[in-house]
């Protein structure tokens, strides 16, 4: 017997409000809920970009980050990032940076589908190659994040809404990813602070 899985419901100030079933929470009047991104670097500062599988609901086929989730309700964020990881990619994780803490974004798909999220952002770094699991991941791609981020800031690169805003805001902390000086836990939205 499978348990659904749940997602934690928050107000714009990311207090928790309680949770809900994920499937349920995505469709046309998405509630606001706890999520993250995380961006999977190796040692030579590429970027692992993934293409979502073409089942997912929001967003399919679309190019993206490398790793987007929920956490469990109770679940410490770094501790969804390396289950999404190990899950989607057969990633683990060498290191994991919390770099956006309070991003937020909402975005509507053509067919009316929302996704809204209270969604801080993270920095990985690997060694392992990645595995993608095909239920999550249509394909993978290692790019220079140089070359990522200017694609993605001059419109050269279709990827999916919550990319398109957050490299410009992950490329004003420096121009080298391995350098970028991490934000502290302390400016996690309550509900998703350890």
């Amino acid at each position: 017997m499978t348990t659904e899985e749940h997602v934690v419901l928050v107000d714009r100030d990311g207090h928790a409000l309680g949770t809900a079933p994920k499937l349920a929470v995505h469709g046309r009047e998405t509630p606001l809920h706890l999520a993250f991104s995380s961006y999977v670097f190796d040692h030579e500062g590429r970027v692992l970009l993934t293409r979502r599988a073409d089942s997912k609901l929001t967003w399919p086929g679309i190019w993206t980050n490398s790793c987007c989730g929920h956490p469990l309700p109770g679940e410490p964020l770094e501790r969804a990032v390396e289950r999404r990881l190990s899950y989607e990619l057969g990633l683990a994780m060498d290191r994991v940076d919390l770099m956006l803490p309070a991003f937020s974004y909402r975005a509507v798909m053509a067919n009316g589908i929302v996704e809204h999220e209270l969604c801080p952002v993270y920095r990985v770094t690997v060694t392992s190659p990645a595995v993608p699991n095909p239920a999550e991941v249509g394909e993978t791609m290692w790019m220079p994040w140089k070359e990522f981020a200017e694609g993605v800031r001059n419109g050269l690169l279709a990827v999916s809404p919550w990319c398109q805003e957050q490299v410009p805001l992950l490329a004003d902390l420096g121009a080298d990813p391995l350098t970028w000086h991490p934000a502290s836990p302390a400016e996690l939205p309550p509900a998703a602070r350890p």
